[in-house]
Parts: structure tokens; C-alpha cells; sequence
């Protein structure tokens, strides 16, 4: 079974980033986390999925069409065409 938590390292890793990117995060609130016994801090798995999701750029077939205008030149281009 998969732990819930990362370890600030372990989750710098998986999203290539610094371990201060990772505490910096979770001031700003991107990432959620616990501190454990001694001061340790965890970061709740499924934070870090949600961050992953909510920032991805690659393409994605959507339901809505964007509705492109036609918009009429002027001025020396026109004349040109």
C-alpha cells in the first residue's frame, strides 16, 4: 500500500523542483502538509497530484469549440490583398 505522505526530498524529486520550491509551495498554499513528530514535515500525496493536474499543458480534447471572428483588414494591407 502507498504511503499518503512525501517527504519534502522525495517530492522535490517527483516534481523536479528544489526542496525550497517545495516549502515555498506550502507558505503559498499549492501544497498541503503535516509536521510529524521532531518537526518533520510531510506533504499529503494527493496535494501534489492535485498540483500536477491543475498545471498541466498538454492537450486535451474539450467539448467546446472556440468561436473564431472574422475581422476585416484596412488600411494598406487591404489594398494589398
Amino acid at each position: 500500500m502507498e504511503q499518503p505522505f512525501l517527504r519534502v526530498k522525495e517530492a522535490a524529486q517527483l516534481l523536479q523542483v528544489s526542496k525550497w520550491t517545495i516549502y515555498r509551495w506550502i507558505d503559498e498554499g499549492r501544497l498541503e502538509a503535516t509536521k510529524i513528530g521532531g518537526g518533520s514535515l510531510r506533504i499529503f500525496r494527493r496535494s501534489v497530484a492535485a498540483l500536477v493536474e491543475e498545471n498541466r499543458t498538454d492537450a486535451r480534447p474539450t467539448d467546446v469549440t472556440p468561436q473564431l471572428k472574422m475581422v476585416p483588414l484596412t488600411g494598406r494591407r487591404a489594398a494589398k490583398g
